[in-house]
């Protein structure tokens, strides 16, 4: 599991960006894959935890998967 802050919200298209804590790659995140709270309730700047996984739509990038705010 992944620990990263929120660096980007684009609440009209639903979706956001991830900075990883323990690299300085970014990942695409989508509305659909945050677990609890809901999308509208994340905040650009919240430490969250989430699964890394390949991005269908392009095989070389990853996405984030399973997103929920950090304990």
């Amino acid at each position: 599991m992944a620990t990263g802050n929120i660096t980007r919200i684009v609440r009209d298209r639903g979706f956001g960006f991830i900075q990883t804590s323990d690299s300085t790659e970014e990942v695409f995140f989508h509305s659909s894959s945050v677990d609890q709270p809901t999308f509208d309730e994340l905040n650009e700047g919240q430490t969250v935890e989430f699964d890394i996984e390949p991005d269908p739509k392009q095989p070389n990038r990853s996405r984030a998967a399973h997103v929920r705010l950090s304990s």
